[in-house]
């Protein structure tokens, strides 16, 4: 990718942009998929090791949604948002690391997560209401203002795809740019304090976006909740 010296991936099949990033999420994957299956493998009443600390990310996946659909529907909606959660947090960590790159720093990985979250929440939406219930919803309150609210509230839902991807992207190209200018100025010890804000930047992106998620989600399935 464009901004990093040396890449690892890129001195065995060149630094093209596609292979890159190809590689890297290839790499973000398996990192998930390996500590997926350390924390399943050997599952105990007593957690331990890899369990333990997966089961702690669990509750706090599901204390982020109970503010905004209650425990219930958080823990229904926890295996998709404790998934992106935690490739984008192994991504943003990969990326801090010299000679690797996070695949959350390209627009068009960011761009798809953040599609994946419009498509399923909308998908929910006319599946929990119905189409006239949700498409009414975002006519107003009153008929004679549904010329007006209509568009707008269509603008504010893509404008959503456009606020998860970039808002992620943004602050990652940015941390790679911070961390590039860091290492080349001042090398070996030094950068340790700017790699040590880098690593929280990173915790404090994936859990932006699933808070956003859980947000996103809960206007789509609470219209079918308030009728109980």
């Amino acid at each position: 990718m464009e901004g990093r010296l040396f890449t690892f991936f890129g001195a065995i099949g060149g630094h093209g942009q596609e292979w890159i990033i190809l590689s890297h999420l290839a790499l973000t994957v398996v990192i998930v998929m390996l500590v997926a299956r350390a924390a399943t493998r050997k599952m105990a009443l007593v957690p331990t090791g890899t369990q333990n600390i997966m089961e702690a990310y669990i509750k706090g996946v599901v204390s982020i949604g109970t503010d905004s659909m209650g425990e219930k529907n958080a823990k229904i909606f926890m295996p998709l948002i404790a998934t992106l959660g935690f490739i984008i947090f192994v991504a943003n960590m990969m990326g801090i690391i010299p000679g690797f790159e996070s695949v959350t720093g390209n627009i068009n990985f960011t761009l798809a997560l953040a599609v994946i979250v419009f498509t399923y929440y909308v998908y929910l939406g006319f599946k929990e209401n119905g189409a006239g219930k949700y498409l009414g919803h975002m006519m107003g309150p009153v008929p004679a203002l549904a010329p007006l609210m209509f568009p707008i509230e269509i603008i504010s839902h893509v404008s959503r795809i456009v606020s998860l991807s970039f808002r992620l992207f943004g602050s990652i190209k940015g941390d790679d740019m911070f961390l590039m200018v860091l290492l080349m100025l001042v090398p070996w010890i030094a950068p340790l304090p700017g790699f040590f804000f880098l690593f929280a930047f990173g915790i404090l992106q994936a859990f932006i976006f699933m808070m956003l998620t859980y947000v996103y989600i809960s206007g789509s399935v609470m219209m079918h909740e308030e009728e109980h």
